[in-house]
């Protein structure tokens, strides 16, 4: 059986989620971004404690098609973008249409109609705040993270970072305030 959550983003929404159905006794086969797999059925009861205790940390079950759908793109982008940097060059609608088995343009028009942005807008909207982590750690050139995160030149992701944050990448660097936004809420 598979159920399919909304707001899991991460490593750590990964082990918050199977904890909540190891607290009931849930054997999990497999627990990924937005997606949990279970070896048997849950009870409504079961089903309705999940919710409650998932709701409560942030997340949602998805229901409706719509839905995973949309929840399936902004995954396979965020897992793209934070988690595979060496996968970068591949272009988006590829590797989106790849994954998940659907025409792009159905996947583009889905996506603007329900989130009111672009597929396109959403990866970028991650790039920025990839690159955002990354001038917070300072261990990197700004060169160095445009290279990791498929930029052309250093000058297409100053551009890029100015038109997202209003600030060059070296003024955000100075900044005390480094105002980062939360993935989820992308």
């Amino acid at each position: 059986m598979k159920l399919y959550i909304k707001n899991m983003v991460c490593g750590r929404c990964i082990m918050v989620v199977k904890s909540e159905f190891e607290k009931l006794g849930l054997q999990t086969i497999s627990v990924e971004l937005g997606e949990v797999e279970l070896e048997d059925s849950i009870t409504k009861s079961q089903k309705e404690i999940l919710h409650n205790n998932l709701q409560e940390l942030g997340f949602d079950f998805i229901d409706d098609k719509k839905t995973k759908t949309i929840e399936r793109i902004k995954n396979l982008i965020v897992d793209l973008v934070h988690h595979k940097n060496n996968e970068l060059k591949i272009n988006l609608s590829d590797y989106l249409v790849n994954n998940l088995n659907q025409d792009y343009s159905t996947l583009s028009n889905l996506f603007s109609e329900v989130e009111n942005t672009t597929i396109e807008k959403y990866f970028i909207s991650q790039k920025i705040e990839k690159v955002k982590e990354l001038l917070i750690y300072n261990e990197l050139s700004l060169s160095e993270i445009a290279d990791i995160l498929n930029y052309s030149n250093v000058a297409h992701l100053s551009n890029q970072f100015k038109k997202i944050t209003g600030f060059t990448p070296t003024h955000f660097k100075q900044q005390k305030d480094k105002n980062r936004i939360q993935i989820e809420n992308l």
